[in-house]
């Protein structure tokens, strides 16, 4: 059975096993969010240690984060991803244990979290790079286009899964079938074919290994200008836990059911987007896509600061989330069919480390704009810098080609 065009990378046989064991995964990973942040509530009653966990889990790729692309391109990407996959399985058991018994504590999540941070921070770039071989080159914006897809239906599902077991059964039963659901993607590695074996040069240290990759970026104009593009993104525009809730609940006036609506809309949006690209876009995404859907990212972001209609929000709300999953899979399909195959890993790290780890400082300039001058400030304040931003590094990409 061949697949139309849109939906061309499933021909291969190893990425299929990949969507289908991270597609059960991924709502398990989105479950245990929703119910973590309950059980920190139910704990502690303190936003500010809720907001400390879910810092815990981005600090280990703000500082291992090049550590872990140089592990990436040394090892066999298969079998480390089956180590890390085993590990972020048995945090989600531990977990489920401590609730069921009764003796959870917030230190024991402060220190799993940590846990779940440090074999995120090696699982995402060896996951990311591991794709074009689980696919081909040729096939790979496709692949990540369906994975985009793929997360952002689970970002939607998981949360309202969760929401009704928390309900009916308690946090530990969301824990525990998260812990579950990491058999489906240990499983379809194990069968796959593809090992993903390393290319780097040999005798080199891990050193010289993440200074060659950061020399790399540096000094190559495209993938300097995606990762620049992406900071400013993931810093000023990519804030929607902070904003949308203050948005849905000081500006709209609405309760917890239309802040649910708000968070679907930009979700609902990532999912078209995502389709759009896998079936519109077949080579390497041009430059102009990029600075485009950034651009248009950041101007829909400003826009919000002047809504106070709730169906408008959600028209915006959802054209953000559109641009936003095209710009993020743009990038990301750019930087890997760019990059040569020995230092993918390292330049996927970057990635990780732009993506993931910088973008909770972002949180913290619009949440604390939003705490001293109102919500309408910072969707101004993050939404006007990311455009001058945006339209500054498009002016000098077009000088440095001409």
């Amino acid at each position: 059975m061949r697949f139309p065009t849109g939906l061309r990378a499933l021909n291969h046989r190893d990425f299929r096993l990949f969507i289908s064991g991270q597609l059960i995964s991924l709502v398990g990973t989105w479950m245990q969010r929703v119910a973590q942040s309950w059980l920190v509530l139910e704990l502690t009653n303190s936003p500010f240690k809720l907001g400390l966990i879910s810092a815990l889990q981005s600090v280990p790729m703000l500082c291992f984060a090049f550590v872990a692309g140089a592990i990436a391109d040394r090892l066999p990407k298969r079998r480390v991803l089956i180590g890390t996959q085993t590990a972020l399985m048995g945090q989600a058991f531990v977990l489920a244990v401590l609730v069921w018994s009764g003796h959870v504590q917030y230190w024991h999540v402060a220190v799993l979290a940590t846990c779940y941070g440090l074999a995120f921070t090696l699982d995402m770039p060896t996951r990311q790079s591991f794709i074009v071989e689980m696919a081909s080159k040729e096939d790979l914006t496709n692949a990540i286009a369906l994975n985009s897809t793929m997360v952002s239906g689970a970002r939607m599902v998981g949360p309202a899964v969760a929401g009704l077991l928390v309900d009916r059964y308690g946090v530990a039963a969301a824990f525990g079938i998260n812990g579950l659901s990491f058999v489906a993607v240990i499983l379809a590695l194990a069968a796959m074919r593809a090992e993903g074996l390393p290319r780097h040069a040999q005798g080199t240290t891990v050193r010289e290994d993440i200074a060659a990759g950061l020399h790399y970026a540096v000094r190559t104009p495209l993938v300097a200008l995606t990762l620049s593009l992406l900071l400013t993104v993931g810093l000023f525009v990519m804030n929607h836990n902070v904003l949308v809730p203050l948005l849905a609940r000081d500006v709209l006036h609405e309760g917890a059911h239309g802040f649910g609506l708000l968070m679907a809309a930009v979700g609902s949006g990532a999912i078209v987007g995502a389709l759009a690209l896998a079936t519109l876009v077949k080579g390497p995404p041009p430059v102009s896509l990029l600075i485009g859907t950034a651009g248009t990212a950041s101007g829909l972001t400003l826009l919000l600061a002047g809504i106070r209609n709730f169906w408008a929000a959600m028209l915006v709300l959802t054209l953000v989330g559109f641009s936003q999953i095209v710009f993020l899979a743009s990038c990301n399909s750019t930087l890997q069919m760019g990059v040569p195959d020995r230092m993918r890993g390292r330049i996927m790290s970057l990635y990780g480390f732009v993506f993931v780890g910088v973008t909770p400082l972002g949180s913290l300039f619009v949440g604390t704009i939003a705490e001293w001058f109102g919500v309408a400030a910072a969707y101004a304040a993050g939404g006007g810098v990311a455009l001058a931003s945006i339209l500054g590094l498009g002016l000098l990409w077009r000088r440095g080609r001409a």
